[in-house]
């Protein structure tokens, strides 16, 4: 056998033992893992609400007028019988195109 092959081997075998180790799996780190799963989805979503509270709400629109309801009312209906005004806009190259 030739000694620069023979010290290749020597290394190549410790050095894939350490290699394939890594991918060896550990019980205790993935049972803490499945106790702790979804904990990041969880807080971040909680982290997000406003109010906790507010899906129990009986009463979602208190504190509205009548007139500012009727006025949110006509304003809404009223978008759906005139379209929003268009404007032209200018275009890449500079030149104009009408929507």
């Amino acid at each position: 056998m030739n000694t620069r092959s023979g010290r290749a081997a020597m290394l190549a075998v410790p050095l894939l033992m350490i290699l394939l180790a890594g991918c060896a799996e550990s019980p205790v780190h993935t049972r803490e893992l499945d106790t702790r799963f979804g904990d990041a989805v969880r807080q971040a979503r909680a982290r997000q609400t406003l109010n906790p509270e507010a899906s129990r709400n009986t009463d979602p629109v208190s504190g509205i007028d009548g007139v500012a309801a009727q006025h949110a009312i006509e304003e809404y209906q009223k978008s759906f019988r005139e379209p929003p005004p268009s404007f032209n806009v200018l275009g890449i190259g500079g030149a104009t195109a009408s929507p």
